[in-house]
């Protein structure tokens, strides 16, 4: 019965977006030239119906002066042709049959007369800039920013709120050119009303301080939103309340105001459906992001496997309450100077629950382990930043900031694990205080008009406090952790983790003509950590088993001082530029543990390159190369041993040095709007020939691991492609990635050199009409095959998805997904399958301020997720439990 349902359902969202794909249309084609018979490249042409219900288009010439225009037969339509500089072509066409016809502007010696054209393109291309105006491209029924975007030639939005133009990543979105609380995409798209939007600005390689365009290379792409001039010095936005079965809620306002002199944003939510307004994905966006992968992956994945970011990773919940406030406000004290600060407060509490099957492999004798997990969570956390922007002329750029973060994570466990050596359950007990300080001061000056510097200083105090507390009635880490007998054992462990830490670099932009550039820095990296650990038994009668006297607790100062010079030279050659540049780097370190010292200090040559070849503004090819040394975190080289968990015990070791690694990558991206093709293909590869790696004794379930230096070379390969093409009112699109990776593991005294292979597909076709339903389609096909010591596991996950959006009776917006997911271990013949579904159904006048929605989630109510991964020496297999079916219905009122 529960499949037949599942089945009618899938059905009804194929057959709900039938529609005839065989209209009646035409091709005119030819070319835009100018009185010189020469191609106009980007001119726009706009065909504009006289009939009602008969849709707008429009075309945009390609590097030839090409267009490709499609009307529909036998309709009158008046086409103009504009391009900047030039007097727009205007006529009138009905036409039968495919015609090709050049179109010839005449140039507009009379620039002032331009004020009085009424035409406006919907869409206009430069070098770095495209300028979409939002109204030539919605239907109506867009409720927020996200979904004017998904109408845009180019622009996609996946659901986890990342934006693409035509293949590249947005990094930032301003508001009428200002930074949008943190500049995160996620905030603006899902918050900012769509009726408010006037124009989309894409700015690529963007930079803050405008005077450093062309001289820093950035990869960076900006969104501009640009609003309607009825949203200005008024107060916008929209609240949206609703109440579900089984005492379900959910607050949403989103507050706008937008004055030439002062902007404030509010956006609030409070629910208990599971939706998270802050996530691990956006706190590594807010301290970084991808960026920080590629610059600094240490920094990056030391953030990520933070005690405060692991609070934040969980996704599956079997309840969650959810509290979120966030405030913004930017002032115009004068023409020069902005003063502006955000605050985002953040309040959860979650319960979770997991059914997991590990398989321990590489060792004499494998073995399984069932382990149970339920866990309760409140998490709190608040940011504030303060800036401070002052830009008297175009020549000196003055950017002062200050940023607060306080957490108080608590959490409580119970894990119960089934294993051929015990039976055991353990409580668990978290306490997770921190608090974090920065202050940024960016200070840029052209000083001539062949040189221009720049100083970055950032100054960092953080303070973590992690408190953890393990209960079990039987020993855990016999032979590992000094237990005395007693009834229930009681393991206490105290950390707190302290770094100071200063960045400084000054650099030197010196042009010594349009196509040979020197840039000279001098920089400093200085970091003071102490790391200090107390791990303890305390018996029922109240007496404390201090660890110390075996080995344990760590009173550690770590003190890393990095200064270095750098020298980049770049020209250009043609199409190509290139920048070569090296770095020596001065290193200082000194440990002190107890009473015992040690200092080092090495010196270091690294070496970087890269490349960029522009064929055309749509199409180019980059190419980098980097070496790179990093340096242990404090916990790895604090020699005492520290419990890591209720199975694993740690030491570290004080004589730990660098990592040294090469990374190279090669990436091709093009685009045409005029065949509607975008494609990006990349290549990245990273060779470790110096690393720092963990040796793991494995005892049943529990292990001792500490950390080596190893020089054996390892090798990551990671190939990427992703291509889509519009025809007509179709977008198809083909992602594909395949990784490699070979690696050492020394497990039990044994060494053995390990490879993963991924393999990840997923094919799409989604619809774009303004009278009929839109449906995606797509499916998604990933294999995973892990090999250590002739052993073999292959995963493959299957997941066919589709979405479908219907906007009907004018006043009526009917959403839905469905996605079906198999999970398969070939090695076990293990297959696990779920399907998840949703839909909504909205209702709106036009010209009411009132809406309402009844929508419901996990529609088929599955009960857990599935999911499989694997590490050094354990394959897990996966159940999280997850939110029942909910049903709600909502308000919405429009500011």
């Amino acid at each position: 019965m529960v499949c037949n349902l599942k089945f009618n359902v899938v059905i009804f969202l194929l057959l709900t977006a039938g529609f005839s794909l065989q209209a009646q249309t035409i091709t005119i084609q030819g070319k835009v030239l100018d009185s010189l018979q020469q191609p106009l490249q980007y001119a726009n042409l706009l065909a504009v119906p006289s009939a009602d219900g008969v849709d707008v288009t429009f075309a945009i010439t390609n590097q030839d002066g090409v267009y490709n225009l499609k009307l529909q037969k036998n309709q009158n339509y008046t086409v103009t042709t504009s391009y900047l500089g030039f007097l727009p072509n205007i006529e009138d066409l009905n036409l039968e049959k495919d015609t090709f016809k050049d179109i010839v502007l005449k140039e507009n010696l009379n620039q002032l007369d331009e004020v009085t054209i009424k035409y406006t393109p919907p869409m206009v291309v430069k070098k770095d800039t495209i300028i979409y105006l939002t109204d030539k491209f919605v239907t109506g029924e867009e409720r927020k920013l996200k979904d004017v975007l998904k109408k845009l030639p180019g622009v996609d939005v996946d659901r986890s709120g990342n934006v693409t133009v035509n293949g590249t990543k947005v990094t930032k979105v301003l508001v009428e050119n200002k930074t949008f609380f943190t500049g995160n995409s996620k905030l603006a798209i899902n918050n900012i009303p769509a009726d408010a939007v006037d124009k989309v600005e894409v700015l690529d390689n963007y930079s803050d301080v405008a005077m450093l365009k062309g001289l820093q290379d950035s990869d960076d792409m900006a969104l501009n939103i640009k609003l309607k001039e009825d949203k200005k010095n008024f107060m916008f936005g929209d609240i949206e309340a609703g109440a579900g079965i089984k005492d379900r809620y959910v607050l949403h306002p989103s507050v706008f105001y937008y004055s030439p002199k002062t902007n404030v944003n509010v956006i609030g939510d409070l629910n208990n459906t599971g939706v998270k307004s802050f996530t691990i994905k956006d706190y590594l966006e807010f301290e970084g992001g991808i960026g920080k992968l590629l610059t600094d992956a240490g920094s990056y994945f030391k953030l990520y496997r933070s005690d405060f970011a692991q609070f934040l990773d969980n996704q599956d919940y079997k309840s969650s309450t959810n509290q979120f406030g966030a405030f913004n406000i930017r002032q115009s004290i004068n023409a020069a100077t902005d003063l502006s600060a955000y605050a985002i407060v953040n309040n959860e509490k979650n319960t979770t629950a997991s059914n997991t099957l590990n398989t321990y492999q590489n060792i004499d004798q494998p073995f399984t382990e069932q382990r149970f997990a339920n866990n309760a969570l409140d998490n709190f956390f608040t940011i504030g930043k303060v800036t401070l922007e002052y830009k008297p002329t175009v020549k000196e750029d003055l950017n002062v900031s200050t940023v607060v973060k306080v957490t108080n994570n608590k959490g409580l466990g119970v894990i119960n694990t089934i294993n051929p050596s015990q039976d055991n359950t353990i409580s668990t007990t978290n306490n997770v205080t921190g608090l974090n300080l920065k202050q940024n001061l960016s200070y840029s000056r052209k000083l001539s008009k062949t040189h221009t510097a720049t100083l970055q200083s950032t100054y960092s105090y953080q303070n973590d406090q992690p408190i953890t507390n393990w209960l079990t009635d039987q020993q855990i880490l016999q032979g590992l952790i000094p237990l005395q007998t007693d009834i229930n054992y009681n393991i206490k462990q105290t950390k707190t983790v302290n770094t100071n830490s200063v960045n400084t670099i000054l650099k030197d932009y010196w042009v010594l003509n349009n196509f040979n550039h020197v840039y000279m820095s001098l920089g400093i990296n200085a970091a003071f950590n102490s790391f200090n650990t107390t791990d303890l038994q305390q018996l029922s009668d109240g007496t404390i088993n201090n660890f110390e006297t075996a080995g344990f607790n760590n009173r550690l100062h770590y003190n890393l001082i990095d200064t270095y010079l750098g020298l980049e030279y770049k020209f250009q050659i043609g199409i190509a530029t290139f920048k070569p540049a090296a770095y020596l780097h001065f290193y200082n370190w000194q440990l002190n543990a107890f009473s015992n010292r040690n200092a080092n200090s090495k010196t270091l040559l690294l070496p970087q390159f890269t490349s960029k070849i522009e064929f055309s503004n749509s199409e180019k090819i980059s190419v980098k190369y980097k070496l790179d040394a990093t340096f242990p975190a404090v916990n790895r080289i604090a020699n005492n041993f520290v419990l890591n968990n209720f199975n694993s015990v740690y030491k570290g070791d004080a004589n730990l040095s660098n990592t040294l690694f090469h990374s190279a990558s090669i990436s091709y991206h093009r685009f045409s709007l005029f065949r509607g093709l975008n494609y990006n293909l990349s290549t990245t590869y990273n060779k470790r020939i110096k690393s720092i790696k963990n040796t793991i004794q494995l005892q049943g379930i529990e292990q001792f691991s500490t950390s080596v230096m190893f020089d054996q070379p390892e090798q990551t390969v990671n190939v990427s492609g992703r291509i889509s093409k519009s025809i007509k009112k179709l977008k198809l699109k083909f992602n594909s990635r395949w990784s490699y990776n070979d690696y050492y593991q020394i497990v039990n005294q044994n060494t053995s050199l390990n490879s993963s292979k991924d393999f990840n597909n997923t094919l799409s076709l989604e619809t774009n009409f303004k009278n009929h339903p839109n449906i995606e389609v797509g499916y998604k096909y990933v294999t995973s095959n892990y090999k250590s010591r002739g052993n073999l596991t292959q995963f493959l996950n299957t997941s066919f998805f589709t979405n479908l959006e219907y906007d009907f009776l004018n006043n009526f917006i009917f959403k839905a997904d469905y996605s079906l997911d198999t999970f398969n271990n070939k090695t076990t013949n293990n297959t696990n399958q779920f399907d998840m579904a949703n839909a909504s159904l909205f209702y709106q006048t036009e010209d009411s301020p009132w809406g309402f929605e009844l929508s419901a989630t996990n529609i088929f109510d599955v009960k857990f997720r599935q999911t499989n991964n694997f590490s050094d020496f354990l394959i897990q297999d996966s159940q999280s439990f997850i939110l029942p079916r909910i049903i709600m219905f909502k308000v919405a009122y429009k500011l």
